[in-house]
């Protein structure tokens, strides 16, 4: 059976990477308030916003970094890079994207709009010339996640939990590392000047603290007092083999050679996906079903 072809101008936008956003669901589920209609529309909504701003800010990037994407084996591929959307097509239609998420944010999520721009302004100079700085490119992007979270929390009324954004920024930190892990095993520093003299084995070093520090941080957070007074349950605590679990996977997913794609990594093991839906449906259970004994 053959797959469905995707125009150009959709696959430009990536949509694969849209499952990024589902960080900015992360406060409906740990904030209580996926049992309430209107906040979950609100937050729903600062997700598809969330889509659309990085989709045209995908697009800005290929079009300004397209002569040195030309040199990548993978890259190179892209639509605009190709030459399969025009230059002027892509600059059009991420304009437009971007105004209309923003508009979208703006008369449905208001509480939000401030987290996105900010967000867009971020990626925008990381596009620009942040990208280029050594370690602290992976520090804009694993921030970049914990925007989204800001983002879900202001739509969804709820107030993050400072562990909740710990937790956040030290996966994405490790998810960016490990993506840069393996882009250095697999190319050496080519088209990445922030990996210039970079030793694989120093990436590795800063994966394993983040990766340590990921797990302490999570494993607080379920037993922290404020997580027993607002959850009122201490049995979040169960989940925290369940995050070990997939995030140990994940290294072994990295010695076999992923890590450089996040998103088809996740999609591509079935393993490491079924951890992840496992985990979220027991917090849910645990939050929303469950009570601490008294």
């Amino acid at each position: 059976m053959h797959e469905m072809p995707v125009p150009p101008l959709l696959k430009s936008l990536r949509p694969a990477q849209w499952t990024k956003n589902l960080f900015v669901l992360a406060p409906l589920l740990f904030g209580k308030a996926a049992n309430r209609p209107d906040l979950v529309l609100t937050t729903l909504i600062a997700a598809v916003a969330f889509c659309g701003v990085a989709s045209s800010l995908y697009l800005l990037n290929d079009v300004m970094d397209r002569e040195a994407d030309l040199l990548h084996p993978v890259k190179r591929h892209r639509p605009v890079v190709s030459g399969e959307v025009p230059r002027s097509l892509a600059l059009a239609a991420g304009a437009i994207l971007f105004a209309a998420s923003i508009a979208l944010t703006a008369l449905r999520a208001p509480a939000a709009l401030g987290w996105i721009l900010l967000y867009a302004v971020l990626t925008a100079l990381y596009s620009i010339v942040l990208k280029k700085v050594q370690l602290l490119d992976v520090f804009i992007i694993a921030s970049g996640f914990v925007l989204r979270v800001l983002a879900g929390s202001a739509a969804a009324a709820v107030r993050p939990s400072h562990w909740l954004l710990l937790c956040t920024f030290f996966l994405a930190l490790f998810l960016a590392l490990s993506k840069r892990r393996g882009e250095l095993a697999a190319r050496g520093s080519d088209g990445r000047p922030s990996l210039h003299l970079v030793p694989v084995g120093l990436i590795e070093s800063f994966e394993n603290v983040a990766l340590g520090t990921a797990i302490v941080c999570y494993a607080l957070y379920t037993v922290s007092p404020e997580t027993l007074a607002w959850f009122g349950t201490d049995r979040l605590l169960l989940t925290v083999p369940i995050v070990v679990f997939g995030l140990f996977r994940w290294r072994l997913l990295e010695a076999r050679g992923g890590g450089e794609d996040t998103t088809s990594d996740l999609f591509g093991d079935r393993g490491l996906l079924l951890t992840v839906v496992v985990w979220a449906a027991t917090c849910a259970v645990l939050i929303y079903g469950v009570g601490v004994t008294p």
